[in-house]
């Protein structure tokens, strides 16, 4: 995949109105390569690894986004991932910089793999993405997920993918 590059998010299907359905065909196995490739950083609290302000934190930045230009649909990506048992951070892609929200970029070379279930499964995909990365000779360095779908819209539309990127 070319710098910077994401694979192709399908946003055609969308009966929610909300996230649309994610077809994960072209996201397993795939190699990221990020040079200073800009993201919103988001930090969210937790109890317990439970998310406890998430819907609050991801529609401010999904305002602020709006309101800069700063979507673009062949570009999508939101990495999430635990910071501590009391906080998350999440990167949104974004093309441009983003007026009233932390900007930080991302560099390194990342492996993907497709993981369809509950949230409680994380743990073990974790340990998935780490074994995935061994596997190709390297110590895992930061493991991130996206979450394809909120957990309504997973309901709705009966899989819940959620995709591992871990940088090798």
């Amino acid at each position: 995949m070319q710098t910077n590059a994401l694979p192709h998010y399908d946003m055609s299907v969308n009966t929610t109105g909300c996230c649309p359905k994610f077809n994960p065909e072209g996201w397993d196995a795939q190699e990221l390569h990020f040079r200073d490739k800009p993201f919103v950083r988001a930090k969210t609290h937790s109890l317990m690894h439970v998310p406890v302000d998430m819907g609050r934190v991801f529609s401010r930045v999904q305002k602020h986004m709006e309101a800069a230009g700063a979507i673009d649909e062949s570009d999508t990506i939101v990495l999430s991932r635990d910071t501590s048992s009391f906080a998350g951070e999440h990167l949104f892609a974004v093309p441009k910089a983003v007026p009233e929200e932390e900007m930080t970029t991302l560099s390194g070379d990342f492996v993907t793999k497709v993981f369809e279930g509950p949230y409680q499964e994380t743990r073990h995909w974790h340990e998935q993405m780490e074994n995935l990365v061994r596997a190709r000779g390297s110590e895992p360095k930061s493991i991130w997920f996206f979450y394809t779908t909120c957990p309504k819209c997973a309901k709705a539309y009966g899989k819940n993918y959620v995709v591992g990127v871990a940088e090798v």
